[in-house]
């Protein structure tokens, strides 16, 4: 039997429309509209699990899912950026910005960096390798990308070459040993 990993990026936030680095917020109305009309095309079985951020939380609440909390799937910790808009960014600390768009090594913002992310979630795609089940996870678009890299074993520079919109869906298969990329839509 193979493990059937389903990701599902949160709904949308006002720190998205904002172009803000994300808090702990909630999903907005458009968000909400979006979720339930997802959850019309969702599968209703399997396992689901949900990234502790409110976001998710409420996501997961949207498409119907009743999810356990996974410390695994929390959002990349952005540190000390949290709530501030990317224009603000890259007025007040423009060499930091550059650094962390460049160099996947980098943390400016005192946070995590772009590939302690990916590690991390290497372990964890490791640790759901053998369920032989289905996985519904319902996280963050920077923590699906990193997964994809991981599960791929691509590079970490081409993490900002993937697009994540909130509520984009991705598949992941394992047949026990490796994990194969299926199917990404936005």
């Amino acid at each position: 039997m193979q493990t059937r990993l389903t990701f599902v990026a949160n709904a949308s936030t006002p720190a998205v429309r904002a172009a803000a680095f994300p808090m702990d917020e909630g999903i907005d109305e458009f968000g909400r509209r979006d979720a339930a009309a997802l959850a019309k095309e969702m599968r209703r079985s399997g396992v689901f699990l949900t990234s502790p951020a409110l976001r998710a939380i409420e996501t997961a609440t949207a498409l119907g899912c009743d999810a356990v909390v996974d410390e695994g799937l929390r959002d990349l910790d952005l540190g000390r950026w949290a709530g501030h808009t990317l224009n603000s960014i890259a007025t007040s600390e423009p060499h930091a910005l550059e650094s962390w768009l460049s160099d996947p090594g980098s943390a400016p913002h005192g946070g995590e960096s772009i590939d302690e992310l990916i590690a991390r979630l290497g372990i964890w795609l490791n640790a759901v390798l053998p369920r032989q089940e289905d996985v519904v996870a319902i996280t963050h678009p920077a923590v699906i990308r990193a997964a994809i890299l991981a599960a791929i074993k691509a590079g970490s520079e081409s993490f900002w070459h993937i697009d994540i919109a909130p509520l984009s869906v991705v598949e992941l298969s394992s047949n026990g040993q490796r994990w194969t990329l299926r199917a990404i839509k936005n």
